[in-house]
């Protein structure tokens, strides 16, 4: 006999398309366990402390060192606000608010040191800062390795020469019988006694300290020039620049970030004039150039024991220092896009 049943087909692979989405749908269970919580800050650190922990016992004596000489010591400002007399407590005696304040503001003779230290400090930020940028990028432009290398030792060796010794050059070189005035009596001219007229000062002070930096300034910028991709001097020769636009559009805009920083240090530094080469070169006869606010705080803090009102002058000169670098830093941010934080 002949089946007359109709033929079977064979069903598609997968599931049954006669089937409910719903019922096609298989879910599988996650399998139960603890979940595992994201690491917090506290966490990390320790992990990393305990990984690392012979690394982080190199920072032992810095930090000792930061909290011993620079922040426990900041306690003592109080002082600007009490009277400290001599054997009574460190922290003073009785509190006397801004009377200090009020003394140096109305003091004739420190807003004659305040001005001087602001000439002072603004000449040498002018000069003895953008030198170190010249001479880097003449250092760069230069092809004989064997030259190079004499320059650098060269401008190098001031750096490593002590104060001391700096202004005993200064005061030899500038003396009477010194080497200047031996070559201005050659000329048929009068000796200058360059250290006994105050008109002389700044200028014999930002020379000795351009001569000094200016070498050692060079080492930051020129390890700077060496991050700046050479392909893209090759393709502004490709596109005919000649050197000067070269350093002007690519080496200039390399080290921009470098310059800003340093800038801006050295703006948080401007009231701070060196005092060991000031104090070295300076003489009573010189005072009225030559005495800025470090110099004068010496005299008054240390010889003439007024430890309050000393105390009192370095406050108002820590905080110009401080509105000076957040100032810099936030027109650098603004302008620029490159900032210290």
């Amino acid at each position: 006999m002949l089946d007359s049943s109709p033929p079977r087909t064979a069903l598609p692979a997968g599931p049954d398309p006669r089937m409910s989405d719903t019922r096609a749908l298989v879910t599988v269970p996650a399998p139960r366990g603890r979940r595992r919580a994201p690491r917090t800050g506290k966490q990390t650190w320790r992990r990393a402390l305990t990984r690392d922990w012979r690394l982080y016992t190199f920072l032992i004596l810095p930090l000792l060192f930061l909290l011993i000489f620079r922040y426990i010591p900041m306690l003592g400002n109080v002082i600007a606000f009490r009277r400290f007399r001599p054997g009574g407590s460190i922290f003073g005696d009785e509190w006397v608010g801004f009377y200090y304040f009020e003394a140096f503001i109305h003091n004739a003779q420190f807003w004659q040191v305040f001005w001087n230290t602001v000439i002072l400090g603004t000449f040498t930020l002018v000069i003895c800062f953008p030198l170190p940028i010249i001479l880097a990028l003449m250092l760069n432009e230069l092809r004989s390795r064997r030259f190079k290398r004499v320059v650098q030792t060269i401008s190098y060796l001031p750096h490593f020469m002590s104060v001391v010794i700096v202004a005993g050059l200064v005061l030899q070189l500038t003396s009477l019988t010194g080497t200047i005035n031996q070559i201005v009596e050659a000329f048929g001219a009068d000796p200058i006694p360059f250290m006994q007229q105050p008109q002389w000062f700044r200028s014999i002070y930002v020379s000795s300290e351009a001569w000094q930096t200016v070498g050692w300034g060079t080492i930051l910028y020129l390890a700077a020039l060496t991050t700046i991709d050479d392909q893209l001097y090759e393709a502004a020769r490709i596109d005919g620049a000649n050197r000067w636009q070269q350093t002007w559009h690519i080496t200039l805009p390399g080290i921009r970030p470098t310059m800003v920083v340093l800038l801006i240090l050295n703006i948080g530094s401007f009231m701070a004039v060196g005092f060991e080469k000031v104090l070295l070169l300076q003489n009573p006869l010189i005072y009225p150039t030559a005495d800025v606010i470090s110099t004068y705080l010496y005299r008054v803090g240390i010889q003439s024991a007024q430890f309050s009102y000393a105390t009192a002058i370095g406050l108002f000169e820590a905080l110009i220092g401080l509105t000076l670098v957040l100032g810099a830093n936030y027109i650098s941010r603004r302008l620029v896009g490159t900032s210290l934080w």
